[in-house]
């Protein structure tokens, strides 16, 4: 469930990358149901981003790890909105391998889009956030970013742990213009990306081991992490800026390291 605040975000310009699905989709649609002006940069699911435009949200086809697409898409938002009051580094791709099976061609691809493509978007998009006031940047990291670890999953973990250490620098950088840069670091979500291809049966299964993984026995669910972002990028969080929320349920592993 989404909690609601009433209007937070009315009239205000949310960009939203990977806005289509999974969290993606949960985060444009609270952000929709706050009174923001969704825009979405979307390079597949063509089904689903024409379901949000019925609902009035504005997307835009968009390879983020392509910097030319980023800069087209940017003349585009300029030219019809004029500013930006919050970016939402939300695209990324999860291709598992072990180390020892290194494909240099999905870890290219996870470099491009979940790295490469919140830099550019966020570089591109600055100067219209510089053009509003108390502009935000939010960053979906992963808790594989901080040291959680999953089989196949080490190459994956580098592209989420320099989005860690880029949100930190930015909000050291771009502090002065008023611009807070947070981030948030799932945990397992149930969504497209990581139940996509698996039976009903492999499905529990997933959500068996992943419930006993964590103090709490839950899952994420994609409006867990939406919940999240409209906070980072309200005015209620107005003092909170280069930290990282890890949303993952207690993570037993984590917590007990920590100890």
């Amino acid at each position: 469930m989404v909690v609601s605040y009433h209007m937070r975000f009315k009239d205000k310009v949310i960009l939203i990358t990977g806005g289509t699905r999974g969290i993606g989709r949960a985060i444009t649609e609270a952000f929709l149901r706050e009174g923001g002006l969704p825009i979405v940069l979307y390079n597949s699911a063509e089904d689903e981003a024409k379901k949000l435009r019925e609902k009035g949200v504005f997307t835009i086809k968009c390879d983020v790890g392509n910097r030319e697409d980023v800069k087209k898409s940017k003349e585009i938002v300029e030219k019809e909105f004029r500013r930006v009051n919050v970016v939402v580094n939300n695209a990324g791709i999860m291709l598992t391998m072990p180390f020892e099976e290194f494909d240099e061609e999905k870890y290219n691809k996870m470099i491009r889009i979940n790295l490469n493509g919140t830099i550019y978007t966020t570089y591109e998009f600055l100067p219209l956030l510089k053009a509003s006031e108390n502009g935000a940047i939010v960053n979906i990291a992963s808790n594989a970013g901080i040291g959680t670890a999953a089989e196949g999953t080490t190459f994956y973990a580098i592209t989420k742990a320099s989005i860690i250490i880029l949100t930190k620098r930015l909000a050291f950088e771009l502090g002065k213009y008023g611009i807070r840069v947070n981030a948030v670091a799932p945990g397992w979500v149930e969504t497209d990306m990581t139940l996509s291809g698996k039976s009903k049966e492999e499905v529990e299964r997933l959500r068996d081991l992943f419930r006993n993984k964590t103090v709490l026995k839950t899952t994420g669910k994609p409006e867990d992490i939406a919940n999240i972002v409209l906070f980072l990028a309200s005015n209620e969080a107005r003092y909170i800026t280069g930290q990282v929320i890890v949303a993952d349920g207690g993570r037993i592993d984590n917590l007990t390291h920590s100890l």
